[in-house]
């Protein structure tokens, strides 16, 4: 998914440039009003395990591979904004230190694999949510399927860049099939590592994910019960 310096020509390259900045730029200033303190170590460790995941490939067809682009499990962890503006970090370090994708093209790189799959995969999120019942195993289901779709989002958002200032050479037709084709396989792996990603943070610190947020009164309800269960069973064995 990474793109390289000159696969897209200067022009629309520059302009994706000004898009992603004016895009993160929105991203701080909307993560700067609605950033909760827990969430400032959250989004570190959602960086830093993005950044880890996104170095292994995984196979997917004819000797093609993919790893996880990580937009959308970044939302659901710690909100679309603060998820954009990781997966941001993640792409200029690659960029700059890994020369994991074209200085030339790191605009286009953060708005197909930052900003389409945190804000685009997130509304896909809480539409899935809507339709499920009210329970941390719909914010699973609706973490994997999202998370499936992100990577179609941000596969088209590449076919439409390249129909405007591709110089690669292929027909649109040609990059369209190849590159949605592969990323819906692509897409599967993605769903299930943000599902089981989310499923065990969950698991562990429900009062963390973001994507889960109005659940947040049950789960502590539920946990006040477990508590005084708990205790009331240790009291009277100590009788």
């Amino acid at each position: 998914m990474h793109i390289p310096d000159g696969f897209i020509d200067a022009g629309t390259s520059a302009g994706a440039g000004v898009v992603a900045a004016a895009g993160v730029a929105g991203r701080l200033k909307k993560a700067a009003d609605t950033m909760q303190e827990k969430q400032v170590a959250m989004a570190g460790l959602v960086s830093a395990f993005i950044f880890a995941v996104q170095m292994l490939n995984f196979p997917v067809v004819s000797g093609t591979s993919g790893h996880l682009l990580g937009g959308l499990l970044a939302a659901v962890l710690v909100g679309p904004w603060v998820g954009a503006l990781c997966v941001s970090v993640v792409l200029f370090v690659q960029a700059l230190v890994f020369a994991d994708g074209g200085l030339s093209a790191l605009g286009l790189n953060v708005i197909n694999m930052a900003l389409v799959t945190a804000l685009g995969g997130y509304v896909i999120f809480r539409g899935v949510r809507w339709l499920l019942p009210r329970a941390k195993s719909s914010v699973v289901i609706a973490s994997g399927v999202a998370g499936l779709l992100s990577v179609v989002l941000a596969s088209l958002a590449f076919t439409l860049e390249y129909a405007v200032g591709g110089a690669g050479g292929a027909s649109v037709s040609t990059v369209f099939g190849a590159m949605v084709g592969v990323h819906v396989l692509i897409g599967i792996g993605e769903g299930v590592i943000t599902a089981a990603t989310v499923a065990v943070v969950l698991t562990v610190r429900p009062d963390v994910v973001y994507g889960a947020s109005d659940l947040e009164p049950e789960l502590e309800i539920r946990a006040g019960l477990v508590t005084t269960s708990s205790a009331t069973v240790t009291s009277r064995g100590g009788r």
